[in-house]
């Protein structure tokens, strides 16, 4: 008897369409709702290139293709972001703006998407404490 690979939290949370819908869904929410509103005036006017690159970041980091790290080495959430003004208002911003996604995608009470923003929002007290610490 052989064991079966486990799959990926990637492939337990629906693949490339959940990702893209949850990374679409996060910026149109930041585009649109004025919550997100000192969140939004941290980007560039455009964000087609973001949305991109946030889409093949969480897919290699959930365990999918891992397209996003091979053309980015040695690139980090922490190194990607030193250069913006993040504040602690602006990092709940997007952790609330990325549950909400999560949550309009239908995955907030996946057992991936549950441990996915509990990471989230690690990842984003840890950069405002760290542009704090800069600034």
């Amino acid at each position: 008897m052989t064991d079966q690979p486990k799959a990926t939290p990637y492939e337990q949370l629906g693949g490339q369409p959940a990702i893209a819908a949850v990374v679409e869904r996060f910026y149109d929410l930041m585009d649109s709702d004025p919550a997100y509103a000192e969140l939004r005036a941290i980007h560039a006017a455009d964000l087609t290139p973001m949305r991109a690159s946030l889409a093949g970041f969480l897919t290699g980091w959930a365990g999918g293709p891992r397209d996003w790290f091979e053309a980015n080495p040695g690139k980090c959430m922490m190194s990607m972001h030193s250069g913006f003004p993040i504040t602690a208002e602006t990092a709940g911003q997007w952790v609330e703006a990325m549950a909400h996604a999560f949550a309009d995608c239908d995955l907030a009470d996946h057992p991936v998407g549950k441990l996915m923003n509990e990471r989230f929002e690690m990842m984003a007290s840890g950069l405002a404490r760290t542009a704090a610490m800069a600034g």
